[in-house]
């Protein structure tokens, strides 16, 4: 399994910056009068095309279906031959990568990004014997239809920026295909019951406890699946969106307080492994935006939280899903709904 590290919400696309990316990690290089000596290990080399942007339009009779995607695929070779020696002669060029993604959207179509992600790890597989690893990359543009008086518009849509739908998926020969999934981009708020008291003081504290006050974040959530099987991938992700907002915000008449960003990101974790079998690991990084209400005394106002100044803060924390029937009994305990 990757290192979880890797994808946090600040760095998720770093590593896909440049259209053809090359990665050598070498351990033990020695210098010498500006020279190499030879006492070197390639550890790990790859390289592959980032960015590819495309649009896959189906149709059902007169009604339209629209998937926008971005797509990274990335490659390791069985010889690093190409760097150590200059031989090219097993080398796939990124422009065949970016073609074979293309021919791929057209020939299978994209039922998920989950889906589609692994169909690139296959053809990779089985087609090229030099291919020792691939990993693949999908993001969505969320557009959804569009609609008129409650009636949905059959070639039509909007842009709704209420979280971004990724996907990974990756694979070594003879290894188990590994799949991620998560929602970034999405930002939350809830205008009260959440508080923040008991924390610990010294000398340097100055921030005063609250009982009230506005919760409200940016969030980043990714997940990993067990052995894919015939899953859903478009069920289980709408599941576990909507977990995230239940956990959040609570029940629609009188929501579930919240005494700290941390306990919100934690019952939104145990939340979708209590419900969601499929889900083995949830790594949840919170970008939390911190509101403070502006004393208006000197100006001869009363503010009552009407006005505030922001501030942005980070929050990570991850969970591995080891005992799901205890994890449940935990919750039933704790009363998260």
């Amino acid at each position: 399994m990757s290192e979880w590290s890797n994808f946090t919400s600040d760095n998720l696309l770093a590593t896909y910056t440049k259209k053809a990316s090359i990665y050598i990690l070498v351990w033990k290089v020695l210098f010498l009068h500006s020279h190499y000596i030879k006492d070197l290990e390639v550890l790990n080399c790859e390289y592959g095309k980032n960015t590819i942007k495309f649009l896959r339009l189906h149709k059902e009779g007169k009604k339209q279906f629209v998937k926008e995607v971005e797509v990274c695929a990335h490659l390791r070779l069985t010889s690093p031959q190409e760097y150590l020696e200059g031989n090219n002669s097993l080398v796939i060029p990124t422009d065949t990568i970016k073609n074979i993604v293309l021919v791929l959207a057209k020939k299978n179509g994209i039922s998920s990004l989950e889906q589609f992600a692994i169909d690139i790890c296959n053809h990779f597989m089985t087609t090229f014997c030099q291919v020792a690893y691939v990993k693949a990359y999908v993001q969505e543009v969320p557009w959804q239809r569009l609609h008129e008086d409650g009636v949905p518009h059959i070639h039509s849509f909007i842009c709704v920026p209420d979280g971004t739908r990724f996907c990974e998926a990756e694979q070594c020969r003879n290894g188990p295909l590994i799949v991620f999934a998560g929602i970034k981009d999405l930002k939350l708020m809830k205008t009260t019951q959440s508080g923040f008291e008991g924390f610990y003081k010294n000398e340097h504290t100055t921030l005063p406890e609250r009982h009230d006050r506005i919760l409200c974040g940016e969030f980043f959530c990714k997940w990993s699946y067990g052995e894919c099987k015939d899953f859903d991938f478009n069920c289980i992700w709408k599941k576990i969106r909507e977990c995230i907002l239940e956990a959040f915000a609570g029940p629609p008449d009188c929501g579930e307080y919240s005494p700290s960003y941390q306990k919100t990101v934690n019952c939104i974790q145990m939340l979708v492994l209590s419900r969601v079998p499929q889900v083995q690991v949830i790594e949840v990084v919170l970008n939390n935006t911190f509101y403070n209400v502006v004393d208006m005394k000197n100006l001869g106002l009363t503010n009552d939280k009407e006005v505030s100044k922001c501030f942005k803060y980070n929050l990570t924390a991850l969970f591995r899903n080891t005992q799901p029937q205890s994890i449940a009994a935990v919750l039933h305990k704790t009363e998260l709904k």
